[in-house]
């Protein structure tokens, strides 16, 4: 028998979810990933402690250039999103204005989605035309938009899908392609979809964006964020804002989202088992006016959400007849299973109204044209509904008697 070792067959998403990136301790044998808390590491005399002289073979010197704990989760992340590379950071806005300060500079021109995060939004809007950088705001929902939109000093369109609040949807294969046409590279916010249900890199996408704290932590116990894509277009990330600003993920938190991660396959089929009964539910409850969410065939992008994402999430909005922000106190007063709170994608249910003047107002600031897209996904407002791992019939009645 040949001592030579045998490749391994290629795994399945649920298996790499649990062994990727992990190995069994070479000196206690121990089987779950350790816990390296050290901020310093013994290291040779004459070490550089210089970002300049950074390298992919660096030994561990101090955890904000990087950390064992640290590292297993971007190998496990990685691989799950079938990223040659990742950096993970202290939050998921960390990695996204990481991301956006290297790549932009001073007379380049940025495109993002008309509707994102409120803090994307909101850091595209306040800090970077302060700094030189040109943003427009387009709806990536229309490709045709986006076509108009491009330049020559286009340097980064930035997409999110599905898009938060609203859940609309980007044609992630068409943006790509459109933005490669003037060099331009596509990051995807994938942070509703995760990597069960799109993996943007597949698409054409050169950067994916996570949220860790969300769907891929799964626990709302942890706080992480994440930038993955090609070896090349990250090293430098990793070495310039990703050391200097020093947003660098607690090991703690590192070592929590990747025990997350192990049952994300399973958490994820249930959320959307959860999302789809609630949505059904909601759909036929007298007081609800209307329901969006991907897996229904009311989604407005039904078609694109059959072709780009194997599974529609646990995220949900509905829009309710009458007074929005009455509806919303009363919700917060008679709720007792789903938690009036926000954020999403913990094993709690959480939900939180957004009234559509106050986001506009605050976060969006869109053209007439863009606002009657946005209403017609959220009218004058929506109640956001993550949909978390409880039984479905204890989510519909609690939430059937907080309506009335």
């Amino acid at each position: 028998m040949s001592d030579t070792p045998q490749p391994r067959p290629p795994a399945a998403f649920a298996t790499r979810a649990i062994h990727a990136g992990e190995h069994p301790d070479p000196v206690t044998g121990a089987s779950a990933p350790n816990l390296v808390m050290s901020t310093t590491f013994v290291t040779e005399a004459g070490a550089s402690f210089s970002a300049e002289d950074f390298g992919e073979n660096t030994p561990f010197i101090y955890t904000r250039w990087g950390n064992p704990t640290i590292a297993q989760l971007e190998r496990k992340l990685a691989n799950l999103e079938g990223a040659e590379a990742c950096i993970a950071f202290a939050s998921g806005m960390s990695a996204i204005t990481s991301l956006l300060l290297q790549t932009l500079k001073p007379g380049d021109h940025f495109i993002l989605s008309d509707v994102s995060y409120a803090g994307t939004a909101e850091f595209a809007r306040d800090f970077l035309p302060a700094h030189g950088v040109e943003v427009s705001r387009v709806d990536l929902s229309d490709p045709a938009l986006l076509e108009a939109a491009l330049r020559p000093n286009t340097r980064l369109v930035y997409a999110e899908t599905p898009a938060n609040p609203i859940l609309k949807l980007t044609d992630i294969a068409a943006v790509a392609d459109m933005a490669h046409r003037v060099g331009a590279k596509l990051a995807v916010d994938s942070t509703f979809a995760t990597p069960i249900a799109t993996r943007p890199l597949d698409l054409g996408a050169d950067l994916v964006v996570h949220s860790l704290t969300k769907y891929l932590g799964g626990h709302g116990d942890a706080v992480g964020g994440a930038v993955l894509g090609r070896t090349d277009d990250l090293a430098p990330l990793r070495k310039g804002t990703g050391i200097h600003l020093g947003g660098t993920i607690s090991p703690f938190n590192a070592w929590l989202i990747m025990r997350g991660l192990a049952t994300l396959t399973i958490r994820m089929r249930a959320h959307e088992e959860g999302a789809l009964a609630v949505a059904n539910a909601l759909e036929n409850h007298p007081k609800v006016k209307r329901v969006i969410y991907p897996g229904l065939a009311s989604h407005p992008q039904m078609a694109l959400a059959r072709r780009q994402m194997s599974n529609f999430s646990g995220m949900l909005t509905f829009q309710i007849h009458g007074d929005g922000e009455e509806v919303a106190r009363q919700l917060s007063d008679r709720l007792h299973t789903v938690h009036y709170a926000v954020s999403l994608g913990h094993h709690r249910s959480l939900i939180f109204y957004l009234s559509t003047s106050e986001m506009l107002r605050t976060s969006f600031l869109l053209t007439p044209e863009q606002e009657a897209v946005y209403r017609s996904f959220a009218g004058d407002g929506i109640f956001r509904l993550s949909v978390g791992l409880e039984d479905p019939g204890d989510l519909i009645a609690d939430l059937s008697q907080a309506l009335g």
